[in-house]
């Protein structure tokens, strides 16, 4: 347990931040309709299952429209 508790320190602002992302990945995936690739089924799957950064880092690269 004291091994937990040496990286609490760095693990707490790390899933903060990747909270965050998600959660500001999601809003952006909901209230937009066009993407240039796949739909919002996809996007949003992708993102939950990936929620590591991965998703919502891959849905920026490659689903936002631009514009």
């Amino acid at each position: 347990m004291s091994e937990i508790q040496e990286f609490l320190p760095f693990l707490i602002p790390l899933i903060l931040l990747e909270m965050a992302l998600l959660i500001y990945t999601l809003r952006h995936i909901l209230t937009h309709s066009n993407y240039r690739r796949g739909n919002r089924v996809l996007w949003i799957i992708v993102v939950v299952a990936g929620m590591q950064f991965i998703g919502p880092v891959l849905y920026f690269l490659l689903g936002k429209e631009e514009g």
